[in-house]
């Protein structure tokens, strides 16, 4: 149990520190817990809205060195089943996006060993001479993987790729932010350090970008905070992130064999981020993973924001886990919670009306 000092100051919405963090993730009532978090979620969001996003998760390849210990959708080069999508099937995946509503794509791939940089500044350019939609991409991972290929700085891969197309940057390849964990699930990805220098950097260049957090594969509790404080502190300088989003690895058809983190496990880990993170706005529900009902449950947990409809998701869906969701289905799980929709773009500027897609 908490002490009065500690719960009287969490009820007090006060900033907490790393020892006060871990009393409360690990002592607090779970339902008190919930109320707290849904409070600050109120403070900062008092309107009864929840934002939402279409958009389509495109995965330019497949193709990664990487050999990360928790993904299930890589192949090595040379393999039969590797890919590099063509500019013809980019466009036509974009056409789709936009004709359902959608205001932007997340591209994201794997680290493709022979891919020069000029390869994305086309890619980028391509997209915009072909359509007039809101680019999300490459992960700080990728960056750095391209900034060691072509022996550049990160600053100057950010800034050509900006000057390409690129409007915001990802949170993806995150993992936990622990370099012991990270050795342990991704020995061939960028360290913590270059993961939080990509988003600092870009931050300074204007580009806003996502947080995010991958939890319950090989890491231990006390980590999870260890990366939301990294994340907080890293807020206080830049200001550069627009919402924080959170997710539960999932273990099937990957070398990490474990039980998947449950309900109450990622409710409570949404809740203290949403306590320690004072300094993030949005947080997202993660429906993709945990299933509609958890992520309409976690709309009082600290969430504000019920993320994408998802129009294509491959990673994920790669380990085995395939939760669907149209935007008639979203609305309903929105409004029985007591909100209303309203679609948004990546900065949560607001979208008029509401589109027509439906799974």
């Amino acid at each position: 149990m908490l002490d009065q000092a500690l719960k009287t100051k969490v009820e007090g919405h006060a900033r907490l520190n790393l020892d006060e963090a871990w009393q409360v993730y690990a002592q607090a009532d779970f339902h008190w817990l919930g109320l707290q978090a849904h409070q600050v979620r109120l403070d900062k969001h008092p309107e009864p809205v929840v934002t939402y996003v279409i958009d389509r998760n495109i995965n330019y390849s497949n193709i990664c060195v990487c050999g990360c210990r928790f993904c299930a959708f890589f192949r090595p080069p040379d393999h039969p089943e590797g890919y590099l999508l063509s500019q013809p099937d980019l466009a036509a995946k974009i056409d789709e996006t936009l004709a359902l509503g959608g205001t932007q794509i997340l591209m994201q791939g794997g680290h493709h060993p022979g891919l020069p940089l000029g390869y994305y500044e086309d890619l980028l350019r391509f997209i915009k001479r072909h359509a007039a939609i809101h680019v999300h991409a490459f992960s700080p991972p990728e960056i750095v993987h391209f900034s060691k290929l072509n022996r550049l700085s990160v600053g100057e891969v950010i800034a050509r790729l900006k000057q390409a197309g690129l409007d915001s940057i990802p949170g993806g390849g995150a993992e936990i932010l622990v370099d012991e964990v990270r050795r342990k699930v991704s020995p061939n990805k960028c360290g913590s350090d270059e993961w939080l220098a990509v988003m600092e950097e870009a931050h300074l260049q204007r580009l806003r970008t996502t947080a995010t957090m991958m939890f319950g594969h090989q890491e231990e509790p006390i980590h999870r905070l260890e990366h939301l404080f990294k994340l907080r502190d890293l807020q206080d300088r830049t200001g550069g992130f627009t919402a924080f989003i959170p997710w539960s690895f999932q273990p099937q058809h990957t070398a990490i064999q474990r039980e998947p983190e449950g309900a109450v496990a990622y409710l409570r880990l949404l809740a203290v981020s949403r306590l320690v993170l004072d300094n993030f706005d949005n947080l997202q529900a993660s429906w993709v993973t945990m299933g509609p009902k958890i992520a309409q449950m976690a709309l009082f947990f600290g969430a504000n924001d019920f993320g994408s409809t998802m129009i294509e998701e491959n990673v994920v869906a790669a380990a085995g886990v395939r939760f669907r969701l149209s935007l008639d289905e979203m609305y309903r799980l929105i409004e029985a919670a007591g909100f209303r929709p309203r679609q948004r773009i990546m900065d949560y500027r607001r979208v008029s009306g509401k589109a027509s897609y439906t799974g």
